[in-house]
């Protein structure tokens, strides 16, 4: 594992670009490597784990008003090109109209579905707020197309070390109950470092590079 987190390291310190954003289905890149895609609620700090993963500042920009990315951004990792990573737009959608959470909830179903070379999707969950019901949707979703994911805990230095044992268990608890859900959970913080090259080592493992 040290060996495959090193050579993760060293891959996300070299070519890590944006490739383009899917706003439909039919702008998707061809499908020639595997991807990874990330999911999470809205402000759940998805684009600072892109950027932490990747060593950049900005990389995956934070947008102002949580829900408002509607599209599928795409990242190219490795020279040539040996995955991609996706930041899928984030769920909650509290600011967003009706019609416009249908069709971004219907432009993720689809790409999950459908998405021959997706080999792994991160689901992420915020450890000072634990899996929400909107989390559990994303995940049935998950189960239904029956794409496996990891579970990612976030903001993990924002609470104490015992409330973040409690959120643990409780997530653990709750990917058991989820037939397509890693066993594995991941701890993380972005802005610490914490668990980012064990994060790494795991992407890269899925992506099977």
């Amino acid at each position: 594992m040290a060996e495959l987190a090193e050579r993760a390291g060293k891959l996300f310190s070299g070519r890590v670009e944006f490739l383009l954003s899917a706003p439909e289905l039919r702008f998707l890149p061809e499908p020639t490597v595997p991807e990874i895609a990330f999911a999470g609620r809205s402000n759940v700090g998805k684009s600072s784990l892109l950027n932490a993963l990747t060593g950049r500042k900005a990389i995956a920009r934070a947008s102002v008003t949580p829900g408002r990315t509607q599209e599928l951004n795409f990242f190219e990792v490795g020279e040539p090109t040996l995955f991609r990573l996706v930041d899928m737009p984030g769920y909650g959608f509290a600011k967003a109209p009706l019609k416009v959470v249908q069709r971004w909830k219907e432009l993720v179903r689809t790409y999950l579905k459908g998405r021959q070379v997706l080999t792994r999707t991160l689901v992420l969950i915020d450890a000072r707020h634990g899996v929400k019901d909107v989390d559990r949707e994303m995940m049935q979703m998950l189960d239904e197309t029956a794409v496996s994911y990891r579970l990612v805990l976030t903001k993990a230095d924002k609470i104490k070390a015992s409330e973040l044992a409690a959120t643990l268990a409780a997530t653990e608890a709750e990917a058991r109950r989820h037939s397509a859900a890693y066993p594995q959970l991941h701890v993380t913080s972005a802005e610490k470092g914490m668990g980012i090259a064990e994060l790494r080592a795991a992407v890269l493992a899925d992506a099977g590079v």
